[in-house]
């Protein structure tokens, strides 16, 4: 028959064994955080069909923020479209 014993790790066991972090410059993290915000708004219209199906998805997969999934699946197509179809130079 098989024994287990229970290991018992302390805070200062765990924190004793973790690596020194190096900063990051705050001037980057601010141009990146900068570059991230959102400034271009957009408006779609739907018809009654398709919100209903949208509605469907959002209860089935318990979507919280719709913003959220038409963001996402919009830049999936057109980062897909674009790999697909690069630029020719003739």
């Amino acid at each position: 028959m098989a024994k287990f014993y229970h290991v018992h790790l302390t805070f200062s066991s765990v924190a004793a064994k973790k690596k020194p972090t190096f900063g990051v410059d705050p001037d980057y993290l601010k141009k990146q955080k900068a570059s991230l915000v959102r400034r271009h708004r957009q408006v779609i219209y739907l018809n009654d069909s398709e919100i209903a199906a949208i509605n469907q998805y959002c209860e089935k997969f318990r979507v919280g923020t719709k913003t959220v999934m038409f963001r996402e699946a919009i830049m999936e197509k057109v980062l897909k479209e674009l790999n697909d179809n690069p630029p020719t130079l003739f």
